[in-house]
């Protein structure tokens, strides 16, 4: 048995993602693609300006796009690649008709009672759906997953958590498709570096709190951890590099950082699961996005320049591909485990 999916946002950059993972997943199969308005009725494989591969995929090439309505779709799944001021009203219309909402927006994350979840990280609080459901009255549920750049920094900070982590600071050197298509102009981006991205530092600084929490059986507990980011976007395509610097409580060790990455265990039995979550590095300039980004089918983290960072800190280079484990990767993962979890 396969469980029949539908795509919020299919003709941009994360929603053209969805489908390019989802072509041939053993679980799931596309049986709807939602778009705008004036897009409606429309062909997918001749209206989409597709970008994210060499062609597209033969099994949505000729699908009529659907409106945004859970009157008019067939699915068991459906997968938000909308704009945050969209998602607000579309993915909770569609919570209060009964689907499973797997969502990459960032229009629920904060929210109390909707779980935000790294499958690796913190499972447990899927939980919370059954919080939601009671709260809002819903037939159906949203699960998000967080922001690309917090989500390849909280997979690393997860491990250490283990080792009494207290302080985090980093800056990123972010891909330009995190920007979506048309993206950042060329004029602009070109020879330079752009040390602003608007909304991205509010995110990696309180949504690691939410995710690195614990979940008390009504309300998750945030994390006791201070973060503070600097977010810059720089000309590379896709991966997202970060520079951390992490304090501790006590005095720590390279080779202890080291084996808590190592540690992280994949999840087992769900399809899109890497088979090592982090990849530490050891060559002296690596990681980098042309040569790491695709680790683990793009759904591994990889780290390296680990080095101590005074007493009681190190300070290490992480880096992940932003549309797949950041992105669309992200909520198919969630929607794998909601299946293993029984929620679907």
């Amino acid at each position: 048995m396969k469980y029949k999916v539908a795509i919020l946002g299919a003709t941009g950059m994360v929603g053209q993602k969805f489908i390019q993972l989802l072509e041939n997943h053993p679980w799931f199969e596309i049986s709807g693609l939602m778009a705008s308005e004036k897009r409606v009725g429309k062909i997918y494989g001749s209206e989409v300006d597709w970008i994210v591969s060499e062609r597209v995929p033969e099994n949505v090439s000729e699908m009529e796009m659907l409106p945004m309505d859970p009157r008019k779709v067939d699915a068991d799944i459906v997968f938000s690649a909308l704009p945050s001021d969209v998602a607000k009203d579309v993915e909770a219309r569609f919570a209060s008709h009964g689907f499973v909402v797997a969502s990459n927006a960032s229009a629920f994350r904060m929210e109390p009672d909707i779980p935000l979840v790294i499958p690796e990280v913190n499972q447990e609080h899927l939980k919370l759906v059954d919080v939601q459901k009671r709260n809002r009255d819903w037939d159906g549920f949203i699960v998000t997953n967080p922001n690309c750049t917090t989500i390849v920094l909280v997979i690393t900070l997860k491990p250490l958590m283990e080792l009494g982590l207290k302080v985090v600071r980093m800056a990123s050197m972010q891909a330009l498709s995190g920007a979506g298509y048309p993206g950042v102009p060329s004029l602009a981006i070109t020879d330079n570096i752009i040390p602003f991205i608007r909304g991205e530092e509010d995110k990696v600084e309180t949504e690691p709190l939410k995710l690195l929490g614990s979940f008390d059986g009504e309300k998750i507990r945030f994390a006791d951890l201070s973060v503070s980011a600097s977010c810059h976007r720089v000309p590379v395509i896709d991966g997202h590099t970060e520079a951390v610097f992490a304090e501790f409580e006590k005095d720590v060790e390279v080779d202890e950082i080291i084996d808590a990455f190592e540690s992280l265990k994949p999840i087992a039995d769900l399809p899109t699961s890497p088979e090592r979550v982090i990849i530490v590095r050891d060559e002296p300039d690596r990681p980098q996005p042309r040569l790491d980004r695709d680790a683990g089918n793009g759904m591994s983290v990889v780290v390296g320049r680990i080095r101590k960072d005074g007493e009681r800190g190190v300070k290490y280079v992480a880096m992940g591909h932003n549309t797949v484990r950041g992105a669309a990767g992200a909520s198919i993962l969630n929607a794998e485990l909601m299946v293993k979890e029984k929620l679907i």
